[in-house]
């Protein structure tokens, strides 16, 4: 069996994405998720929190990855929602000139599948302060989509996130759903929300993407794994965004 190693790249007070991501890929033989750190424990627009996603700390913990000889490096992180897209864009290309390994983002493939689908209009879930949320929104105007909904929580450390309950996030989910929102985005990849994708999908009627399921989804494109339907994770993870 041809063996296929996932690298994971991790904020360093995220509790949520590794079980998570292992809990997806554990449907598929011979594919293995590997996660590296680095330091992330506030989601704010200071100049000491956003220089937290400093390429330099992400690359290093990529390099990390490359000792592994994986064969795709992710960023399961939603940071270039406040930086820019581009942001994710170049890191990419940095990590894959470095490593010599392709590479993806929760957000570049969140994209792609938004674009894919022609989901130019979304409502966004996400448990960010304000102004972050603020940011998002006017990231994703500028790119050519609307944000119909929105709902976020004010939270600022990032080890909080994994501590949102589902009830909470549920009634986020319900409120963006109730304002008419054709498809929903839950972007953070530190909320423990990937496995209730199918059931706000069942009782929603709308599809709902997951930044923490995006980006296996795109991984598993990259290394010919893309036909294979992984249940339990919603409409896309199954094979399309159709009920």
């Amino acid at each position: 069996m041809t063996r296929i190693r996932f690298g994971v790249l991790t904020p360093s007070s995220n509790t949520a994405l590794e079980p998570l991501t292992s809990a997806m890929v554990a449907q598929l033989p011979g594919v293995s998720a590997h996660f590296s750190r680095f330091t992330v424990t506030e989601i704010a627009l200071s100049e000491q929190a956003l220089g937290q996603f400093d390429d330099r700390h992400v690359l290093a913990a990529a390099n990390l990855l490359a000792d592994a000889r994986v064969d795709v490096i992710g960023w399961s992180g939603t940071s270039a929602g406040w930086l820019g897209f581009d942001h994710d864009v170049a890191l990419c290309q940095r990590i894959e000139a470095e490593t010599g390994t392709p590479a993806t983002t929760s957000m570049l493939a969140l994209n792609e599948i938004l674009e894919t689908h022609g989901l130019k209009q979304f409502g966004l879930v996400t448990p960010y302060t304000e102004d972050v949320q603020a940011r998002i929104l006017a990231n994703y105007r500028a790119a050519g989509f609307e944000v119909v909904a929105e709902d976020h929580l004010g939270i600022s450390e990032n080890f909080a996130y994994a501590e949102v309950t589902a009830e909470a996030l549920t009634a986020q989910v319900r409120r963006v759903a109730a304002a008419g929102a054709p498809a929903i985005v839950v972007a953070c990849t530190n909320l423990c929300s990937a496995h209730l994708v199918p059931q706000w999908e069942a009782e929603l009627g709308v599809p709902v993407l997951d930044t923490t399921a995006t980006v296996v989804w795109k991984m598993l494109r990259m290394t010919g794994q893309g036909g294979i339907p992984v249940t339990g994770w919603g409409r896309l993870m199954e094979g399309g965004l159709n009920p």
